[in-house]
């Protein structure tokens, strides 16, 4: 299940080591089975609106804690405004804010802190899902 190319991670927060927490849990590739990661980091939501408007993002992993905007009302906005947008991850407060991101219509979603384990499984469970879908390369 590999591609040539290597798979496209937007994350967004307005907090850089919310960032980073993304990234080194993440590190090179979430599963073994994976192409690597290429990261995106974005702190605004201009910056989160821009990136995804350009296409080739592949998961898009949103914390609904950043301020001013938070990740799960982009996440709708991204979902209600692109066609066929890609996968969302968003991060949600505490475990008890799961219906908030049903309501942001993200395909995952893990709370903070950040477990490493959650979230390389539920980023692996929806890259898995994204490269069975890309067009096959020669």
């Amino acid at each position: 299940m590999s591609s040539e190319r290597p798979l496209k991670v937007l994350v967004y927060s307005d907090d850089r080591t919310t960032r980073e927490s993304v990234r080194l849990a993440l590190g090179k590739r979430p599963a073994a089975d994976l192409p690597e990661i290429e990261y995106v980091e974005c702190a605004t939501e201009p910056a989160v609106i821009k990136q995804m408007d350009a296409g080739g993002v592949d998961l898009a992993i949103l914390d609904g804690e950043a301020v001013p905007a938070g990740g799960l009302g982009i996440a709708r906005q991204l979902k209600d405004e692109i066609f066929r947008c890609g996968p969302i991850l968003v991060i949600i407060g505490r475990p008890q804010d799961a219906w908030l991101a049903t309501w942001s219509r993200a395909e995952a979603a893990v709370s903070h802190p950040i477990d490493p384990v959650r979230l390389a499984e539920a980023a692996g469970d929806l890259l898995r899902q994204r490269v069975a879908t890309l067009p096959a390369t020669t």
